[in-house]
């Protein structure tokens, strides 16, 4: 038998179990991911056969060495105690040029010169220069037209959803849905009106938020939510917490959306009748409210359905999409989900896939539960959309059961 006495601890308890080396690279990439995101296009673009002249090496040099420096200190600046919103600005601004700019050094850098040299397009430096010229480009145009994209009104996406329980006195009823409008540090109070007007043209039975209106406490974001207010709907205005407002005391945007006449679903429901019909809207909180520390908080499904008929239809409002294992066990019609933006600046969002069941639009999950999925209305952080633009959704619900339009 092997001796393992040398293994115990003095005091008889367990020895507590080490992490693991996944663990342990994790606490390593809040520092690795700032200077990668730095360092692979200065090495692609000035390092790999380009012969630049001293001076544009040098300077090009300290430019990629300058941000791995202010990036964080412009984020820490922005998002942390201090809250500063210029830095902040700064700091997401940086953030969104590197990944663009690493991403597109990586994908010119093997591919391009590779196919430049199986053309015999000019010498090795000629086309390692070509290289960082298409990077460069590249960058340049799709940080421009990202940005423009992040701070346009969204289009609205249109759908028409079967429920297989809806009663043919819902069929046709009309639910918006906006969610991320992640009000910050660039001020979008005009954005905001806009985009509640076009809600507003949408003549929406429903409007649904579903969470994450801002970045930031409620009293200091109050101006660019204000026109929430604004919004209309023929039945009611609904509002679950997403995961941001657990970083911004959560309280404050539910009692403030209170006040804007939206009605809080924190774990409950109402009843929506048309027809001699009812459909169950219900919403829960995010599922970080479980770790919030914040009194009566929390994702529970059980009691946002609590009292319902379990024969009626229920549309069910949830931050983020991993919700829906729950939705679908618990046997609910449709899930309204945010949280992913559709990845917000590509090929970021295979990243987002390794958390979320969806990324975007209309996917099923068990035998009868529906998510819906919206890109987000606004944008977070880096004030750039590549590839995964905003939306306004309307959704058009229908029933099997109702008669055929004349």
């Amino acid at each position: 038998m092997t001796d393992t006495s040398d293994t115990r601890p003095a005091d008889g308890g367990e020895r507590a179990p080490q992490p693991g080396w996944l663990h342990r690279l994790m606490r390593w990439i809040p520092l690795i991911a700032p200077l990668l995101l730095w360092a692979v296009p200065c090495w692609v673009l000035l390092y790999t056969g380009q012969h630049w002249p001293l001076p544009v090496t040098l300077i090009g040099t300290f430019l990629f060495v300058l941000g791995p420096v202010c990036m964080p200190l412009a984020m820490v600046r922005g998002h942390g105690r201090r809250q500063e919103d210029r830095a902040a600005i700064i700091g997401d601004t940086l953030l969104g040029t590197s990944w663009v700019l690493f991403t597109w050094s990586v994908l010119t850098g093997v591919p391009l010169r590779f196919a430049l040299a199986v053309a015999d397009a000019g010498g090795p430096e000629d086309r390692a220069r070509a290289v960082t010229w298409a990077a460069l480009g590249i960058t340049a145009a799709l940080l421009t037209w990202g940005h423009a994209e992040a701070r346009r009104v969204p289009r609205v996406r249109r759908l028409d959803v079967p429920l297989p329980r809806l009663g043919p006195g819902l069929d046709g009823t009309r639910v918006v849905l906006v969610t991320d409008t992640h009000y910050g540090p660039l001020d979008r109070a005009r954005w905001s009106a806009r985009v509640c007007a076009r809600v507003n043209a949408l003549e929406a039975d429903l409007v649904c938020h579903t969470g994450d209106i801002a970045d930031g406490t409620a009293e200091r974001r109050r101006a660019q939510a204000a026109p929430l207010a604004t919004v209309r709907a023929t039945r009611a205005r609904v509002y679950v917490t997403g995961n941001h407002e657990y970083y911004s005391e959560a309280q404050g945007w539910v009692d403030l959306m209170d006040e804007l006449g939206w009605e809080p679903l924190r774990n409950r429901h109402l009843l929506l009748e048309r027809g001699g019909d009812t459909l169950v809207v219900a919403g829960v909180d995010d599922v970080t409210a479980d770790s919030s520390g914040l009194p009566d908080h929390r994702a529970h499904l059980a009691g946002a359905l609590s009292g319902a008929d379990p024969g009626l239809p229920v549309l069910l409002l949830a931050h983020q999409p991993k919700f829906v294992d729950r939705a679908a066990a618990a046997g609910v019609d449709l899930q309204l989900s945010g949280h992913t933006h559709g990845g917000q600046i590509w090929p970021f969002h295979h990243l987002v896939r390794l958390d979320q069941p969806a990324l975007a639009g209309l996917s099923r999950h068990g035998a009868r539960t529906l998510l819906y999925t919206s890109r987000g209305t606004g944008f977070w952080g880096p004030p750039f959309r590549v590839f995964a633009p905003s939306e306004i959704t309307l959704l058009v619900l229908r029933s099997p059961h109702a008669p055929p339009a004349p």
